[in-house]
């Protein structure tokens, strides 16, 4: 028997989390000074932080440390249960090399568990897209092969897009240069950034207006075949519910009332990095 993990940066509802028997594993942020350990949003505050950002506050993120992953995952080695842990993709942080540490002291110590990773190649709800598929095909008894294959075939299919209100974000995590952050800004230029095979991210496109970013969003849904009758949409939006919501309204106008839909906030951790204003998409698509 193993137990399934996964970490708050798949940005899962916590009910969600819960109703799927989730491990989560709970990614920290700095605020003003005082860290903070992202809770799936069961008690962040969520206007406090947005408003901190939009007043100039710089949050900041790291890697967890070694000890937190053992403390995480020994009380199951111990009551003789195997580990499988989806993860965030690894290309965006150093955690997970105190993750294999942490691992190969484990397997030492219980020389008769195992402990499985997999890789999503991806981050927040694209991510979460994918544990919450697998947390279905777990509870239907799955094995660790079985969830393997399925989560292979997945993650080739998630396919990931968000665009950013602001460019300052991106260009303190090196993302772009300081030059095309300010010509961005004084020509409303949105860049829009996707998730690549290998999980790194990148700039795919330009958009002129915040106007064409449903328009958009809505091509290339169909450039990529995206499989509503089978799969759910996920839209993210970081403290611009009003843009949410308006594009919520588009996808349905496109797709249908029966569309299904996740919708929720981004959290503190992907917001330290993308910023207020990001609008995001996941969905299920042919490449």
């Amino acid at each position: 028997m193993y137990q399934l993990f996964c970490d708050s940066n798949c940005e899962l509802w916590h009910t969600t989390a819960k109703e799927l028997g989730l491990h989560v594993i709970r990614m920290p942020y700095v605020l003003d000074g005082k860290e903070y350990y992202y809770d799936l949003g069961e008690a962040t505050d969520f206007a406090h932080f947005y408003q901190r950002m939009r007043e100039g506050a710089v949050p900041t993120t790291s890697a967890i440390n070694e000890q937190d992953y053992i403390d995480y995952f020994e009380p199951v080695l111990r009551e003789g249960q195997d580990i499988y842990y989806i993860t965030f993709s690894h290309k965006m942080s150093a955690t997970f090399q105190s993750m294999d540490r942490a691992i190969a002291g484990l397997l030492q110590k219980y020389p008769g568990r195992r402990i499985r990773t997999f890789d999503t190649k991806s981050i927040s709800l694209g991510s979460g897209f994918q544990v919450r598929y697998a947390a279905e095909k777990y509870r239907a008894g799955a094995t660790m092969d079985e969830l393997d294959a399925y989560l292979t075939e997945l993650s080739a299919h998630t396919v990931v897009y968000f665009v950013v209100d602001d460019l300052v974000y991106l260009k303190r995590g090196g993302r772009i240069s300081a030059l095309t952050a300010t010509f961005g800004k004084l020509l409303n230029i949105k860049p829009m950034i996707s998730i690549m095979p290998d999980g790194s991210l990148q700039s795919v496109g330009k958009i002129k207006g915040a106007k064409r970013v449903f328009s958009e969003f809505i091509r290339i849904m169909h450039e990529h075949n995206c499989n509503v009758r089978d799969y759910r949409v996920e839209v993210l939006q970081a403290d611009c519910p009003d843009v949410g919501d308006a594009f919520i309204a588009a996808l349905k106008a496109e797709f249908g009332d029966d569309l299904q839909i996740d919708y929720q906030i981004v959290g503190p951790v992907i917001a330290s990095h993308c910023g207020p204003g990001t609008l995001g998409l996941i969905f299920y698509g042919d490449k």
